[in-house]
């Protein structure tokens, strides 16, 4: 039972971080039915320059808080994802919004490459080792033990998590992305301004994964220019099993996700003598996607905007 709630915890933690991710996607395929292959790129870049804005400040802002420093980390890594995110848009995707469905997927898949290589040109191939800013001290629950950094992530991806939805729900801006999302021509006739919604969606979006990304590095102290391919594939999972194009449907599909790993490697593995252990993880996320579009291709919380794929 010990490590059954081990594991619980280690995939709440880890589901976040997926739940993070995947509101980027189902966010921009709620409104342009585009899955996003490079979002997983802007969360590495997020961590990226998070790394280098930490690594700089730590060695000339000697004495100052680690909150400060990893609040302005966080800062940079945010309005560089938000303003990666918006060119992507009006280069890559927006003159292709009336082309054939394939034309953006594939152009998707190739600036998500083109992010990975010009990242390694920029930091390197090595791993780099992210700073330990938070106390490691792990605090004990029933037997399972949890560190102030992961708590640290569920709290902060937990309040993302419902200020978004707030934003959708209850603003200006959220009515408009859903008008958008329910027909963009109507949406337009009514006055809204369809371009500025659709580059607020990716710039929102880019926003949550700068956070994730940095959450995700800190948890694992370290990043990498290839990091964010597995953690956006694992993302996109996370959105078609809860329903892609439903913001709940996101959150709770990543956190589904989350658990499935974590139980799967941790409890399942010892069960099997480390035959299913944490070296086959992978293996539970996609299998899950597997099923998932075998049995219900709409997800758990589907809506019909998913029918557009």
């Amino acid at each position: 039972m010990d490590i059954l709630l081990q594991q619980i915890l280690n995939g709440l933690v880890l589901g976040s971080v997926y739940a993070l991710v995947a509101l980027g996607y189902t966010m921009v395929y709620g409104i342009l039915g585009l899955i996003n292959f490079a979002h997983g790129e802007v969360v590495m870049i997020g961590a990226m320059i998070a790394l280098a804005v930490m690594t700089l400040l730590t060695g000339t802002m000697v004495g100052v808080p680690p909150v400060v420093i990893v609040s302005l980390a966080i800062a940079a890594a945010i309005a560089v994802c938000m303003a990666l995110a918006y060119a992507i848009e009006r280069v890559a995707y927006r003159p292709l919004r009336n082309a054939p469905r394939l034309a953006p997927l594939i152009t998707a898949i190739g600036m998500s490459i083109l992010l990975q290589n010009v990242a390694m040109v920029i930091w390197g191939r090595q791993y780099k080792t992210f700073p330990q800013l938070f106390s490691t001290q792990p605090h004990t629950i029933a037997g399972a033990t949890i560190t102030d950094l992961q708590i640290v992530i569920i709290v902060v991806s937990a309040a993302l998590m419902v200020g978004l939805l707030a934003l959708v729900n209850f603003t200006r801006l959220g009515r408009a992305m859903r008008a958008t999302s329910e027909n963009k021509t109507i949406a337009g006739l009514m006055g809204v301004n369809v371009d500025k919604i659709i580059s607020a969606t990716f710039v929102i979006g880019a926003a949550l994964g700068a956070v994730a990304g940095v959450l995700v590095a800190a948890n694992y102290s370290i990043a990498h220019y290839s990091m964010g391919f597995m953690l956006g594939l694992k993302a996109f999972t996370a959105a078609v099993l809860g329903g892609i194009g439903n913001l709940g449907g996101a959150v709770l599909g990543g956190l589904l996700l989350g658990l499935i790993e974590s139980i799967g490697a941790g409890y399942i593995g010892d069960v099997t003598g480390g035959f299913l252990g944490s070296h086959y993880q992978d293996v539970f996320a996609f299998l899950v996607l597997i099923l998932v579009l075998v049995f219900r291709p709409t997800g758990i919380m589907g809506e019909r905007v998913a029918e557009r794929a």
